[in-house]
């Protein structure tokens, strides 16, 4: 097919032939139906006008926000937060398309320049993802719809003091949960018969971390005894019991309830296993003179 280079000008080929476009107009296929776009009601808009226009836009956000709410894995939050922030940007688009009345400017205007925050900040999901595989889809999504929530608030209250109703479709997770950071040293878990082992650990890193020494043949998730060790500290686990592999976690916002990390973590296991009633000192610090090699796991 023989390809044409037009300069300056628009051609649209309609069953072999060429046409102008219309000013104004959307050209379609010969045939297929016309593109329909809806027009911004004439303005400015008073405060009925403007009230009947932000209940459409919150319409329109309704069912991501909702799937937001019950995002419980890594993918599906990630799939979630996409969805919220491209209709974000569809109801800031429409608002942006408004006219409104002197007295409803300056709320207009703050409610899409929130909008535009809370979109952005949506857009990344990287770390919330991340996040996720570490402290639960379900608790991560909790904490991104707070901040969904706080982006929107200033402009939310200054419409509320207009008598005007925008947000009731946000979810509402309720207030976030108290995160308590152990004490260095604190034990977390201990189960099973004790014994005469002990460990001396330093942890040379900048974050937290949670060790476990876990009973050989069983999971990560049902250690021997679990330890919190703050970052730059050193603390000594004793009375362990029988052989067992070491494992550690690191992060910030640390659970209680959840024995994990919320925020940054990482799950490593020391590759050799640890002989029983045996005294071992251990430095987490990675150096090229280590003589103990460490692998990534899954999060437990």
């Amino acid at each position: 097919m023989r390809q044409v280079a037009v300069v300056g000008a628009l051609l649209y080929v309609v069953a072999g032939c060429t046409a102008s476009p219309v000013d104004g107009a959307t050209p379609t296929p010969s045939g297929g139906p016309a593109s329909v776009v809806p027009s911004a009601p004439s303005g400015p808009l008073g405060q009925a006008a403007y009230q009947a226009e932000l209940a459409k836009a919150e319409k329109a956000l309704a069912s991501s926000l909702r799937a937001l709410a019950r995002a419980q894995t890594a993918e599906g939050l990630a799939q979630a937060m996409g969805d919220v922030s491209k209709a974000l940007n569809g109801a800031s688009g429409r608002l942006a398309a408004l006219t409104v009345e002197g007295r409803l400017s300056a709320v207009h205007q703050l409610l899409q320049d929130r909008i535009g925050v809370a979109a952005y900040k949506l857009s990344d999901s990287e770390q919330a993802e991340l996040d996720a595989r570490c402290g639960g889809g379900a608790y991560t999504s909790q904490k991104i719809q707070r901040q969904l929530r706080t982006d929107l608030a200033p402009a939310l209250a200054a419409l509320t003091k207009l008598k005007l109703a925008f947000g009731k479709t946000l979810p509402d997770p309720g207030a976030a949960p108290k995160l308590e950071r152990p004490s260095n040293g604190a034990t977390v878990v201990r189960r099973g018969e004790a014994g005469i082992g002990r460990l001396e650990i330093t942890n040379g890193t900048a974050k937290d971390v949670a060790i476990s020494v876990v009973t050989d043949g069983k999971p990560p998730r049902e250690p021997h005894v679990m330890t919190y060790i703050r970052a730059g500290k050193s603390a000594a686990i004793t009375r362990i019991g029988g052989a067992y592999h070491l494992y550690y976690k690191s992060g910030a916002d640390w659970s209680s309830a959840r024995k994990q990390f919320g925020t940054g973590c990482s799950y490593l296991k020391f590759d050799q296993a640890f002989g029983p009633d045996k005294s071992w000192k251990i430095n987490l610090q990675p150096t090229v003179t280590g003589n103990a090699a460490t692998s990534e796991v899954e999060a437990y």
